[in-house]
């Protein structure tokens, strides 16, 4: 904490006179020369300088008494004498010395940085003189602010340790000692809030529960002024506006250990609002300024009220272009009929035109990316509204960790200000090489250099090369989101990949496939956006495992007899969607919404024909003024299926396109895609059987009775749908500085994955305890749901999803996973 004191002193020391012509009476004589002895650091011109006295001067008694006062002015010496013989003036100085070091030692409290910020403000640095005039006040003020925190045993001690060449080490001792805790706290002269109440409010407390691990009865002299005006705040809020803290007192135990707090108030009473008045400069916006007017005659005063009505008025001004509205309200109280009659006062100065707009900390990204985001412009004028929106949009851009804006009125003008906008870069992209383990991956390699602000221009371009257990990928990807100036972009991708299901807790099949796509996008207006894109994919696919659902998909596609023969299918895409944002980041947003709405079809006449559509949303809810607490509701819906027919067969959705559930990214507390439908073998005996299409129920040999059920892995479905509330709370024993990079968060997820498609009813002649198994995954009131808490950080490797997770409704073929760890996700 920067220390607001002023260190000052004033010396004047007398000089000695001696020399030939030097009587008890001065007499004045003419100066012929003027020699300087002494000097070390200081250099002659810059001591002559200092000195009022020049060669041919006539020199008095006043004269020569402003020479020397003038020379110590110069805060460059300690001690100086003159004399003089024959008309030459001889001024013998002894320099100060030079501050070499400054050091602390015992300080816990406050830290050197903090310190010596303290000190630079007094001039104390090193490189510098030494004043040794002042080092007692700031001995002083260092300890009056260790009093202010409550250490009334605290001293602090400044030694001078001198160093050749005339150079000091100036050294601060701290012995602060044990901080005084408030033994009580009492409210005097309150009637209408009783003492539990107004000391709940406070900061300060004189009680902490043994589970409170972050509670402390620390006194400090700070926050007892800002509980002072919470007290008081929260009486106006409540319509007592004549209510005052007549005083306060601390009072201190013998042993300097313990504090007594008491606050004297007066509480008033209850006041109504009689009326409102608009009075000053309303720019012939009187009426529509009435209408939007949030106090109404008739209701009881609310301090939150009137300091809410001059804020909006502000920032409406603000949106014309005038920057430093004055807004004041000026109540008259009667206090006979306890009424009050408000009158605001609006005084909207001069408008005020934007010169230019500056940026700063930006050391990758490029001025113009900044600048395309801009909703306010240079030359016109300052909109309050466009700013606010220029810095929203900045934040969603995800490049940044904090963006902060400010206007700085140009000098010499008073209708034109800079803006100045400040920001704070975080990675954007990364660049891994090496390995990596997941819970839900295993092991894995990685290269990759993936970039959503390639060098600076705000591009997105990826290379990457990534390999698990159960997928190998290449991607070589690049957008422009600002193909054209008006923001459409404009880009494409070229990809690999190979995935073998059985090892990601799936049903066996592997899947190979390539493609290229291309996608563009059109904004409407500041929140909602138009995307679509064309693409061709190649999948084959292989040593799928004989369950009744993918041999219904398998007898519909193959093109021979062979059980074990490969799929391959070429198909052309095409997706739209549409996306709203609200949100105020782009990385850890704390309020705002969001939706997506995204479809993909193949076209007629590909291989496979099928379509999916999805639901995205997010909302956010502050629950405090500083976003420190964050209410979370999100969202997902899809539904796929197939169009059109194929060999006189329906066309259904391939199963390598079902949705999955469960993980860190959707149903938290369940193993990953463990959630929904899972595949299921019929057996007599050793050997497998399917339903007969004649009715017969197993086309088998044998007794219908001895067909057995047996369960596999997950499949996914066609349809899902999940949702989640979540609590964001301030990361425990996190500086606020990483607040914007590590998220925590509790929360509680519920959902599922369903097959609608599949016919789970022709296999009713089944015995009934296994036909019963089977209809569950058609089920849509078998829901799962899980509770836990959730830790984000956004890596130089890229995000980091720490959670704790425990299964609230769950079944007995459920797979579940409390503790995940994954790198890479997408939050």
């Amino acid at each position: 904490m920067r220390l607001n004191k002023i260190f000052a002193s004033m010396l004047f020391v007398g000089a000695s006179f001696s020399g030939n012509g030097w009587a008890e009476s001065f007499q004045p004589f003419e100066v012929t020369d003027i020699q300087v002895e002494g000097l070390q650091r200081v250099a002659l011109g810059a001591a002559l300088l200092s000195l009022p006295v020049k060669v041919g001067d006539t020199i008095d008694e006043v004269k020569l008494q402003q020479a020397i006062k003038s020379l110590y002015g110069s805060t460059n010496f300690e001690s100086i004498s003159v004399s003089h013989e024959n008309g030459i003036l001889y001024v013998a100085v002894k320099e100060r010395p030079t501050i070499s070091v400054i050091s602390f030692e015992g300080n816990k409290d406050i830290k050197d940085e903090q310190l010596q910020e303290s000190l630079d403000g007094s001039g104390v640095k090193s490189g510098e003189s030494l004043d040794r005039t002042m080092l007692s006040g700031i001995e002083k003020g260092l300890q009056d602010f260790y009093y202010g925190v409550g250490k009334y045993g605290a001293k602090v001690e400044a030694q001078i340790i001198n160093l050749p060449r005339n150079r000091v080490e100036l050294k601060f001792k701290f012995t602060e000692g044990l901080a005084a805790e408030i033994r009580q706290i009492n409210v005097v002269g309150n009637t209408v809030f009783s003492d539990s109440e107004l000391i709940s409010m406070l900061e300060l407390k004189d009680y902490v529960a043994w589970w409170d691990l972050f509670g402390e009865r620390r006194y400090q002299k700070q926050k007892l002024q800002a509980d002072l005006e919470t007290i008081k705040t929260y009486y106006h809020n409540q319509g007592y506006i004549r209510f005052e803290v007549t005083s306060t007192q601390v009072a201190m135990t013998p042993d300097r250990k313990g504090l007594y707090i008491t606050i004297n108030v007066d509480e008033g009473e209850k006041y109504k609002v009689k009326g409102v008045n608009l009075v000053g400069d309303l720019m012939g916006r009187e009426e529509l300024m009435k209408s939007i007017l949030p106090i109404k005659a008739g209701n009881m005063y609310n301090g939150a009220d009137v300091t809410f009505t001059e804020e909006m008025y502000s920032k409406y001004l603000g949106r014309f272009g005038y920057a430093y509205p004055e807004v004041k309200t000026y109540p008259e109280i009667d206090d006979e009929n306890k009424e009050v009659v408000l009158n605001i006062n609006i005084k909207p100065g001069k408008r005020v035109y934007v010169r230019s707009i500056n940026f700063t900390g930006n050391t990758v990204t490029k001025d113009e990316v900044m600048r395309r985001e801009l909703r306010q412009m240079e030359g016109a004028w300052l909109n309050s509204a466009q700013i606010e929106q220029s810095k929203t949009r900045l934040n969603r851009l995800g490049y940044f960790e904090t963006v902060e804006t400010e206007t700085i009125q140009v000098p010499g003008s008073d209708d034109l200000v800079d803006v100045a906008v400040t920001v704070k870069e975080q990675p954007s992209g990364s660049f891994n090489a090496g390995v990596g383990y997941g819970t839900e991956s295993g092991v894995s390699l990685q290269f990759g250099v993936e970039q959503n602000n390639f060098l600076g221009t705000g591009n997105q371009a990826g290379i990457s090369i990534n390999t698990n257990k159960y997928s190998k990928s290449a991607t070589l990807s690049y957008t422009d989101p600002y193909f054209t100036k008006d923001g459409v972009s404009l880009g494409g991708s070229v990809y690999w990949n190979e995935f073998d299901a059985n090892q990601a807790n799936l049903e066996r099949y592997k899947n190979k496939s390539y493609g290229v796509a291309l996608n563009s996008g059109f904004p409407i207006n500041e929140s909602n956006r138009l995307n679509g894109g064309i693409g061709y994919r190649h999948n084959t696919i292989s040593e799928i495992s004989s369950y009744e659902q993918a041999v219904r998909f398998y007898n519909i596609y193959r093109e021979n007899d062979e059980v074990d023969s490969d799929l391959s299918f070429d198909n052309f895409e095409l997706t739209a969607g549409w996306y709203r944002s609200t949100l105020n980041r782009g990385t850890f947003p704390t309020d705002g919404s969001s939706q997506r709405l995204s479809g993909k079809i193949t076209v007629p006449g590909s291989d496979l024909q099928y379509f999916k559509t999805d639901f995205d949303t997010n909302y956010y809810f502050p629950l405090t003024r500083q976003h420190g607490f964050v209410l979370l509701a999100r969202a997902r819906l899809g539904y796929a299926n197939g169009y059109g027919q194929f060999n006189d067969n329906d066309q259904i959705l391939p199963f390598w396109e079902n949705y999955y559930s469960g993980g860190s990214s959707s149903l938290r507390g369940f193993k990953s895609n463990s959630v929904g439908p899972r595949s299921f073998y019929l057996y007599r005996g050793s050997t497998a059987c399917s339903p007969d299409p004649s009715g017969d129920g197993c086309s088998l040999p044998g007794d219908i009775d001895t067909v057995y059920v047996s369960e596999g892995n997950s499949i996914g479905g066609n349809a899902i749908a999940t949702a989640s509330l979540e609590m964001i709370v301030p990361t425990p024993f996190l500086d606020e500085a990483y607040t914007n990079s590590v998220r925590t968060s509790f929360f509680v997820d519920a959902g599922n994955v369903w097959d609608t498609e599949f016919d789970y009813d022709g296999y009713r002649y089944l015995p009934a305890d296994q036909f019963s198994q089977l209809s569950d995954y058609s089920d849509p009131s078998r829901l799962r749901a899980s509770w836990g808490m959730s830790v984000q950080w956004l890596s130089p490797m890229g995000p980091m999803v720490f959670s704790l997770a425990w299964p609230i409704k769950e079944y007995e073929d459920d797979e579940t996973e409390i503790f995940s760890f994954n790198i890479g996700k997408t939050f």
